[in-house]
């Protein structure tokens, strides 16, 4: 069991205990909530598929990562910095508030909310199986049955299940699972590529659609400019808060239009008396 301590240098608004209070409402993966100010979490470090640990503070605008496990922890430490967008420069973020009033508002309620995605792609895409024609919290009562030790099963376990799922779930997740293997799935090059492009690519793997390839995108590989075209939640929230097309406001939101989103679905859960952040499904 190696030991690894990152400080990362984090470029413009962040609040840690903003995005633990997102992230412990999220429910596709529910961070478990823990005493004290840290956010911990363990999942598998992508690429390897190997178990880390995490504990996350801050200091100003520097987050104190402290990581532990037997892999390679430089690389879990990059994707923890993708996974709570640590690694997204949001210098410019307040000038979208100041071009949009309504995200000008929904950055007062939020102050420094970053979103946390998935801990991996392959993970989204999981989730985008289980949760197909189901409630979220039925969706998630599924992924808990499949959880070792709090982790989600590597691709190589999660193939080699017998899986008593409903429908062709278990066909599906067979399919997520080879794809990881076969690096279909793989966030740095997903973040590389351009968000249409990357949804693309991910349709291409049986059993995501259009919404299941665009949580994959935006919110495993955690891609901050992109707007989901299949979100009818947020289609609604723009129509209530905007009175104007989702396709026409986004526009002001660039270069991270896949933030704003976020905000606007949270906002939408608060003034419709949800968890902060039922957000993802």
């Amino acid at each position: 069991m190696s030991h690894h301590l990152v400080e990362v240098a984090v470029q413009g608004p962040w609040s840690l205990g903003m995005s633990r209070a997102f992230w412990e409402g999220f429910t596709p993966f529910r961070l478990p909530q823990h005493a004290g100010d840290a956010l911990r979490a363990s999942f598998l470090t992508e690429g390897e598929w190997r178990r880390a640990e995490v504990s996350v503070t801050q200091r100003g605008a520097t987050a104190v990562l402290e990581l532990s496990g037997p892999g390679d922890l430089e690389l879990a430490a990059a994707q923890v910095c993708r996974f709570l967008a640590l690694d997204v420069d949001g210098r410019s973020w307040p000038g979208v508030g100041a071009r949009d009033p309504v995200i000008a508002a929904a950055q007062a309620e939020l102050p420094g909310l970053r979103p946390c995605g998935f801990y991996s792609p392959y993970e989204a895409a999981a989730w985008g199986v289980l949760s197909q024609r189901i409630s979220m919290v039925q969706a998630a009562r599924l992924k808990a049955g499949l959880l070792r030790d709090g982790v989600f099963p590597s691709p190589w376990e999660l193939r080699s299940l017998d899986l008593d799922l409903p429908g062709r779930k278990p066909e599906y997740l067979r399919a997520v699972a080879e794809a990881a293997l076969d690096g279909l799935l793989d966030g740095v090059t997903l973040r590389a590529m351009k968000p249409a492009a990357a949804v693309l690519a991910v349709q291409q793997i049986k059993g995501l659609g259009p919404f299941g390839a665009e949580l994959v995108v935006l919110r495993g590989a955690n891609a901050p400019d992109a707007v989901p075209h299949n979100e009818a939640r947020l289609t609604d929230e723009v129509a209530h808060r905007y009175g104007r097309p989702l396709a026409e406001v986004s526009e002001a939101w660039r270069p991270y239009r896949t933030w704003a989103a976020v905000h606007l679905r949270v906002l939408r859960e608060r003034r419709l008396g949800g968890a902060m952040a039922a957000v993802g499904g």
